[in-house]
C-alpha cells in the first residue's frame, strides 16, 4: 500500500510537470511580497512531503492556494493538500477538500486525479464483508464514473481492476449473509442472497458456490425442479469444480465427495496484498 501512494504522489507530481519545473515557472511569478509568501508556503509544504510530515504539507499546501486564490497555483495547492491528507489517512478532510476542489475549479486540468483520489479515499476505508457497504458502494460508483468520464486517462484501467475487486467484495457480503440465514433456517431470504450473487455477480468467484446452494435449499424445501435446474446449471458451467461434486451428491447421497479447502474469505485483505 506505501508503493501505491508513492505511485499516486509520482502521478500527481508528473501531472504538474514536476516539482524542479514548477519552481522554475513560480520563479516567473512576478515578485510581489504577496507572490513571494505563496512561493515560499509552497515549498515548504513540499519539502513536508519530502520530510515524511504530510499534515504540515497540508496546511502549507492551503496556505498557498489562500495567499494566490486566482493563480494557476491554486487549483494545485488545493489538490496537493488534499494528497497530503490521504497520505496521512485522513480521508474524511481529504474527501471535503477534493469535493470543495471540484467545485471551485470546475474546469482545471487534473479533474480526473481529483475523482481518482475520491475513490481511492473510499477505497481505503473498505473492510471485510461484515461491515458496512456503504464504502463499497461509494468507491464502485466514483470508479465507473472515471471509467465513463475518462476511459483513456491513467486511472481508467486501475479503476476497471478495482470494480472487480470491489465486485468480489459485495458478493462475498451477499455470501456471508445468505450462509447466515441458512443457519437460522430462513430459507427464502438465503436464496434471495444467493440468486443475487447469481444474477449481479456472476463474474466473481463466488457463484459456484451459489449456484450450489440454491441447489441444497430447494432440494430441502421440497422443490425437486428448481432444484436440478439449478444443478444442471452449475453441471454445464462448472462440471468440474469441487461445488458441482457436493451439488450431485445431493442427489445421489452414496457419492463420495473430497472436503473442501475453505479459505478465509478476508477479500479486501487478500487484495491488498498486491499492493504492499
Amino acid at each position: 500500500m506505501i508503493r501505491l501512494k508513492f505511485f499516486l504522489l509520482f502521478i500527481l507530481v508528473f501531472l504538474f510537470n514536476s516539482c524542479s519545473k514548477e519552481k522554475k515557472e513560480i520563479s516567473f511569478i512576478k515578485e510581489t511580497s504577496q507572490d513571494l509568501e505563496m512561493v515560499e508556503a509552497y515549498r515548504e509544504a513540499y519539502k513536508g512531503l519530502e520530510e515524511n510530515d504530510p499534515y504540515f504539507a497540508a496546511k502549507k499546501f492551503l496556505e498557498a492556494e489562500l495567499l494566490f486564490p486566482q493563480s494557476e497555483w491554486a487549483p494545485r495547492s488545493a489538490l496537493m493538500a488534499s494528497y497530503s491528507y490521504y497520505l496521512q489517512n485522513y480521508y474524511s478532510e481529504a474527501l471535503f477538500n477534493l469535493e470543495r476542489y471540484i467545485k471551485t475549479y470546475p474546469n482545471d486540468e487534473n479533474l480526473s486525479y481529483a475523482h481518482y483520489l475520491i475513490a481511492m479515499c473510499y477505497y481505503e476505508t473498505i473492510e471485510d464483508e461484515k461491515r458496512d457497504s456503504g464504502p463499497l458502494l461509494d468507491a464502485k460508483n466514483k470508479f465507473i464514473f472515471i471509467i465513463e468520464k475518462y476511459p483513456n486517462s491513467d486511472f481508467a484501467s486501475d479503476a476497471r481492476f478495482k470494480v472487480d475487486l470491489i465486485e468480489d467484495i459485495l458478493a462475498s457480503k451477499e455470501m456471508y449473509l445468505g450462509r447466515h440465514y441458512i443457519k437460522k433456517g430462513k430459507w427464502i431470504a438465503a436464496i434471495n442472497r444467493f440468486k443475487k450473487v447469481l444474477n449481479k455477480y456472476d463474474q466473481t468467484i463466488f457463484v459456484e458456490e451459489a449456484i450450489h446452494r440454491l441447489v441444497e435449499i430447494n432440494y430441502k424445501l421440497g422443490l425437486l425442479e428448481e432444484s436440478q435446474k439449478y444443478a444442471n446449471l452449475l453441471g454445464y458451467n462448472y462440471l468440474s469444480s469441487e461445488w458441482y461434486k457436493k451439488s450431485y451428491k445431493v442427489f445421489n447421497k452414496s457419492y463420495e465427495t473430497k472436503k473442501i479447502k475453505k479459505e478465509k474469505k478476508g477479500v479486501i485483505n487478500k487484495f491488498k496484498k498486491i499492493f504492499d
